[in-house]
């Protein structure tokens, strides 16, 4: 799963998903959020078929369902046609079961993990020889972001030149091997399905937003190259000073849409404004940042800090936004006793009211994570008749 830094919003080419601008992502530990899919090909199957998340899916002609399928059929074939004697899996429908661990369709990057995993699966069940770089042409034209989300660590989109998309392409700025101590606490302020789609967002900024143009020709090309450098230094300062900036930018110009869009609520504004107190706090101690908040197109936040700092941005956090069923404490960071609530010294508590018990339904806490990886058979979600084994 990744999640975006660096937005990608507005496309030149809506049928080839090509963007108005290059942008990077973190990609998430699969321990944590993942979309996990099986695929299966059998001369016996009527069809291409596709069930997420326990519901069949209508794979509709020349939808982008349809179209990745196609691509990565394409892609086999070449493969059968320099070596004949393997299988024609090219020529056969394709049963697709799809799970995702986290909410689908809420600002989570679901799409981007979801289309990232159909490719990956289809990889894996054609054995094809193809790049992340080189699948992740065709994962970009499922869901734009999903072609980051084929490799691990911090990764970039580039958006390329080329009419035909060709040069549209994902390439990994740094493994999770470089920076593996940037961890992200995601607070998941509504699991809903979103108001506003992120595609018919993004159409209506392009052609309504007058702040658009500045930011996707002259502001995200200088912050895609300072915020490279940042990752390969290992700076989080400047890490969390752009990226902070970035998400606010992001937001005013959905803002700026006509009508506008509102992707934030009042808890999304309170936890920036913890975040801003958090930050200044260690700034007036004469240290650097500590944290970094961002909000891709829902309310939902992750705030990325290095892993000597989560334990504090916990108990923050549970401070203003009590849990009902308590901190799922993954890494183990505060034993036996569970998450207190309280502030570090200095904080200012004024700067946001404290909210009732749902008002942040979950806090996910989870870290940098790897590239796709291919799970055993005994793993996979499809029986042995091809069919969902949860509803066969």
């Amino acid at each position: 799963m990744g999640l975006v830094d660096y937005r990608y919003w507005g496309k030149r080419d809506t049928k080839l998903i090509l963007p108005t601008n290059s942008s990077l992502s973190v990609t998430l530990d699969q321990d944590h959020l993942r979309s996990t899919t099986t695929s299966r090909a059998d001369p016996k199957f009527e069809k291409d078929r596709l069930w997420l998340n326990g519901k069949e899916e209508d794979i509709k002609e020349g939808g982008r369902m349809a179209t990745c399928i196609r691509e990565m059929k394409r892609l086999r074939r070449e493969v059968e046609e320099k070596s004949p004697n393997e299988p024609k899996l090219s020529e056969m429908n394709v049963h697709i079961c799809s799970h995702n661990n986290f909410p689908t369709a809420a600002g989570l990057a679901s799409s981007a993990s979801g289309f990232a995993a159909l490719v990956s699966s289809l990889a894996a069940l054609y054995s094809l020889p193809a790049s992340p770089s080189t699948l992740s042409l065709i994962a970009r034209q499922g869901s734009g972001s999903a072609c980051r989300s084929l490799f691990g660590g911090f990764v970039a989109w580039e958006m390329g030149s080329k009419p035909d998309g060709s040069d549209s392409l994902a390439i990994q700025v740094a493994p999770r091997e470089h920076w593996p101590d940037i961890h992200a606490l995601i607070c998941v302020v509504s699991d809903d399905k979103k108001g506003t789609s992120s595609t018919s967002g993004m159409q209506r900024t392009v052609e309504t937003s007058t702040l658009l143009e500045k930011r996707i020709k002259v502001v995200v090309p200088e912050r895609m190259k300072v915020i490279s450098k940042a990752i390969l230094e290992k700076d989080f300062d400047t890490f969390a000073r752009v990226t902070m900036q970035d998400s606010n930018q992001f937001h005013a110009v959905a803002l700026d849409t006509d009508p506008p869009i509102f992707y934030m609520n009042d808890v999304s504004r309170s936890i920036i404004a913890l975040v801003t107190e958090y930050n200044r706090v260690s700034v007036a101690a004469g240290g650097k940042l500590k944290a970094a908040y961002t909000y891709d197109a829902g309310p939902n936040a992750v705030i990325y800090a290095p892993k000597e700092n989560l334990k504090e941005i916990v108990e923050l956090i549970v401070h203003y936004f009590p849990q009902a069923d308590g901190f799922k404490d993954a890494f183990g960071l505060f034993g036996s006793g569970g998450a207190k609530g309280k502030v570090v010294e200095g904080f200012n508590e004024g700067v946001a009211k404290k909210w009732g018990v749902g008002a942040v339904k979950g806090l996910i806490h989870t870290r940098v994570g790897d590239g796709p990886r291919v799970l055993g058979a005994e793993e996979g979600l499809l029986g042995l008749e091809g069919f969902p084994k949860t509803t066969a």
